[in-house]
């Protein structure tokens, strides 16, 4: 059977188990990180959803947080095509502000397509909060209108690059060969050696050609400890 590859998960994780998967990539809840390496842009996308449609601001805050100090490692292309099929409007505008806060970053423009241009309030009575407080500086300027001291400001609750890199083997790899499905492809092999490279594109997103590509460069370097293991 052909591969058909699938960019969006069919269902988004929520409760104990996102807790547990935010945990997982970077973020200090008191929880067990997963079992399972979760996909980075899933969690985060999960997370947004946590975070808005949910009005759990704590997720949120940890959640702009861990976008700072790690959106390089972000695979921007599938985090945009999984974004712009979310029907929450907030939630699509929430990613088109981060991709303008970081809009430096080039690669965040096709992230900046997923909403309007029309200026959202994240909650009600944003205006009596931002005549108080004022507005949070990181949002100001796109299409997001958040009041100051909304969202907390907690970057010692999110791992640094170095220590994450040591807990998920994918964000590893994407250090290594940039945020790309060859670098989850690498990943996923490095745990899972037996892995056909139809499975391989199916769990990391990829395309069966890109699969099967990075199977056959990893067994040539390799080969010896492929063999072992399957035996």
């Amino acid at each position: 059977m052909a591969h058909k590859r699938i960019l969006v998960p069919t269902e988004f994780t929520t409760g104990d188990k996102l807790t547990s998967d935010l945990v997982a990539i970077g973020m200090r809840f008191a929880a067990i990180p997963s079992s399972k390496e979760p996909n980075i842009e899933d969690t985060l996308v999960a997370g947004s959803l946590e975070g808005i449609a949910m009005e759990d601001y704590r997720v949120l805050s940890l959640l702009v947080d861990w976008f700072d100090i790690h959106f390089e490692r972000v695979n921007v292309d599938r985090l945009a095509r999984m974004v712009g099929t979310i029907e929450n409007v907030r939630v699509r505008a929430f990613w088109k502000s981060l991709a303008q806060w970081k809009r430096k970053d080039w690669r965040f423009k096709k992230l900046q397509k997923v909403y309007g241009r029309t200026r959202l309030d994240l909650v009600e009575g944003s205006s009596f909060q931002i005549e108080r407080h004022g507005e949070d500086e990181r949002f100001v300027g796109t299409v997001l209108r958040i009041p100051n001291k909304l969202l907390r400001h907690r970057p010692e609750d999110i791992m640094s690059p170095h220590d994450l890199a040591k807990r998920h083997v994918g964000y590893h790899h994407r250090i290594m060969m940039g945020p790309s499905y060859r670098s989850d492809m690498w990943a996923l092999i490095e745990r899972h050696p037996e892995l056909a490279a139809a499975e391989i594109a199916r769990q990391s997103y990829g395309s069966f050609p890109t699969a099967w590509e990075a199977r056959r460069d990893w067994m040539i370097l390799n080969k010896e400890r492929a063999t072992v293991q399957s035996h």
